[in-house]
Order: C-alpha cells, then structure tokens, then sequence
C-alpha cells in the first residue's frame, strides 16, 4: 500500500486519547505520548501510526521529515470572539488606574464601544479584518476554532456577525464553530427595559436558525448584565430552537452562573473566576466542560484566577481558551495560554494539552472530530519546534508553529528565509 503523506523521524507524537465524553478529573492527568514515531495520512485522515523504525519500511507519495520534532494534533480555541470591528487599546490607561471594568461598560466604553464600531463597519470590511486573525490563530497551530457573536446588539449587526463567520468557514481550511451571543450587554437605549432587548434576542433564534448561522447559542450571565433568570430563559429558549447552550458564567461575581450551566446541561461554562463550591462540584458531576480563560485574567491585571487545579482536583472536565476579543484580552495565541495555564492554574502539561484538544473540542461539539490524533481522524496536526510536549508551556510568549496541516494539506509553514506566511495552496 502507498500513503499520502508520511510524517517520520517524530521526537514525540502526542495522542490525546479519543473519548466521546470529555476527560474529567484523573483522566486528564494521562496523556499518550509515543516517542521516536511516524504516522501515515491518506483522504485526508490519519492512516497508521506507529514507530519510527516501522515507518522506514512504508511507502508513500509525499515523505516529511520532523527532524526529531515534536507532533501533535491541531490545537482547539474553544471561545474567541473573532468578528469585530474597532480596537479598543486607548482602555488599557484606565486598566493601569484601576478603573473596574464594569465602571468602564458604565461609561460606554467596554463592550458598548465596540458594539458601535461594530455596527459602522461593512460586512465586507469585517470579514477582511477577521480573516487577517483567523489567519494568525491558524499560525499558532490551531485548527478548530469558535467564533461568538456580541457586538451588534441588534438584529442587523448579529446576523452579519454570524454572516461573517459564515462566509470565513467556507473559504478558510479550519473547522469554525460559530454562537449566537446576542444577549452579551445591555445596549443603551434598553437600559431600564432590559427585558424587552432579551426577548428581541429571543426572537432572532428563529432566523438564526434558519440561516444555518450558529450551533451554539450564549450569554453574558453578570452583575449589570443579564440575570440568573433572565439566562435561564434565554437558554430555555435557545434549546427549545434546537441550540446547543452556553454561558459566560461567574466571572466577576459567583451569581451561579456555573450552577445554572450543569443544571441546563450546558456544553460549556467559560470564565467561572468566581465559581463557587456547589458550581465546582456541579461540574465534577456532569459533562458540563469548564472553559478557563486565564488570559483574560492576565490582561485585565487580576490576582484571582479560575480554580483550575481545583476544579480539576473535583474531577471535572477543564478546557483552555484565548478569548480573543478587543477589550480584555487581545491575543490569539493559544500557546500563550498554555503557559499561564500552567504557571496562574497550576496545571501540570498532560493537563493543559488535554484541554486544548480533547476537552475543548467536546466544549464545542467536536469531540469526535478534532483534538485526537487516532487511526481514522481527521490529520489535522502540528509539527513544533519544539523537543517534546513540556517544552511548549514552558517557553512562553513566543511562536513554536513549524508547519499545520489540515485534512492532510499543509495550511501553514514557517518558512525560514521568508519569514512566517500563511499556506495559499488550499
């Protein structure tokens, strides 16, 4: 038989193991690493793997030498938000002076600045800028990513949001799981009536619907947002139009926004700083995965951080996410987030891997289609430059990416004489 492709000469294969529920507890201490690999690809799936010796004696059409290099499958971005207009840096002096974010929402700014500058800018212009990030969250080796809503507060700009994400699915080579979060701030002309602008955000369901524009629906569960009730209505709602749920839970204050996420049998609950014990324990016993996102944290120049090790320690399921979005956390790179993962959450390696691929594939619906590198998978992976799977959280603030493929097509490849580019083959 002749493959495709074969990947030989692997210092380390990571193979994150293959669940239909995501890992919990323990099981997210263990992760299979075969050292000295090599693996096969044809139609776009993972054909063989096995050692590297076994490897010489195989035949295929395309051989790629890792040179002793780490390999791993396409990282998962389980929670950005992706499509936005504006950039909001002239906020980062007010951060410095302390001013509390929900100050800053009370002033227009936060999320309500970049709402308008949302809603100013064409669905032509949107997509542009959203393809210049997406195309670097590819280069940090992620090959899943989702895609929020959030900054058009009504009708017209959500559904171009949603559009957008749409359009950037279909052109570019990454798995983009899109939510609907209409209901991510109170807009300025409903403040007082905050239940007539969740019950328009309602409403959009069925369009949203229609159109095919999201899997997911979420909202922003806060002090000065939306309530506990008022969540749990819209979450209601959402699977009634047969939505997966989500929720941006206890982040600032533990209202029991992770409590009402496992009683509603919620894909995710992302943020969770202020998760209580009875949410924490909530989530060691159902599915409910847990998206930390210590960047946002970092950003916002906190000291309280998600009980990762904690949650953890419960036996619940933890995944990790940027949050990329243009207010309290500007970054797409995930491998950042790695090492805060490990160095704010006390999260040891096998931990951290398992949930940016395994665990946050299951936060997104993608449980059985990404994150895993096992024999009939989709071969989306990463070649690192990197020695072993340690050495990324470890050496923080840079980018290990040395080529991602995508269903067995290279999508991007650091190129040493020319600098870093994104693949235009596919």
């Amino acid at each position: 038989m002749t493959y495709e492709t074969l990947i030989h000469n692997i210092g380390q294969l990571v193979l994150p193991k293959q669940s239909s529920l995501p890992l919990k507890g323990e099981d997210m201490k263990n992760l299979h690493v075969i050292d000295n690999a090599a693996l096969a690809i044809s139609n776009g799936k993972i054909a063989w793997v096995g050692s590297n010796h076994e490897g010489k004696s195989l035949q295929a059409t395309e051989k790629i030498d890792a040179k002793g290099r780490l390999v791993s499958p396409g990282l998962v971005d389980p929670h950005t938000h992706l499509v936005h207009g504006g950039s909001r840096e002239k906020e980062m002096s007010l951060k410095q002076q302390g001013v509390p974010y929900l100050e800053i929402l009370k002033q227009g700014g936060g999320i309500l600045s970049t709402v308008e500058a949302t809603r100013s800018t064409s669905e032509e212009d949107l997509y542009e800028k959203a393809a210049f990030h997406i195309e670097r969250i590819m280069s940090y080796g992620v090959t899943t990513v989702e895609a929020k809503s959030g900054y058009g507060l009504d009708a017209e700009t959500e559904l171009k949001q949603l559009r957008v994400a749409k359009k950037l699915a279909n052109a570019y080579p990454i798995n983009l799981v899109s939510t609907f979060l209409g209901p991510h701030a109170i807009p300025k002309s409903y403040k007082g009536n905050e239940e007539a602008f969740l019950s328009e955000m309602i409403d959009l369901l069925e369009t949203v619907k229609k159109e095919d524009l999201a899997e997911f629906t979420d909202i922003f569960c806060e002090t000065g947002v939306f309530t506990i009730e008022q969540s749990r209505r819209f979450m209601e709602a959402s699977k009634d139009h047969g939505f997966g749920v989500k929720i941006h839970a206890d982040e600032i204050d533990p209202l029991g926004g992770t409590e009402l996420a496992t009683s509603m049998g919620a894909a995710s609950a992302d943020h969770l700083v202020a998760a209580s014990d009875e949410g924490i324990k909530g989530l060691a016993e159902t599915d409910t995965v847990a998206v930390l996102l210590p960047g946002t944290t970092f950003y916002l120049g906190k000291d309280s951080y998600a009980r990762g090790r904690e949650m953890i320690d419960s036996g619940a399921s933890v995944a990790l996410a940027t949050d990329f979005n243009p207010g309290s956390c500007v970054t797409e790179n995930l491998q950042l987030i790695m090492s805060l993962a490990a160095l704010k959450l006390k999260m040891t390696p096998e931990e951290i891997w398992n949930a940016v691929t395994v665990n946050a594939a299951h936060a997104i619906g993608r449980g059985e289609q990404a994150g895993t590198l096992d024999v009939g998978s989709s071969a989306d992976l990463v070649i690192w430059d990197a020695p072993n799977y340690m050495y990324i959280p470890y050496h923080y603030g840079v980018n290990h990416t040395s080529l991602v493929m995508k269903n067995g097509k290279t999508v991007w490849e650091r190129k040493e004489s020319h600098g870093l580019h994104l693949s235009r083959s596919y």
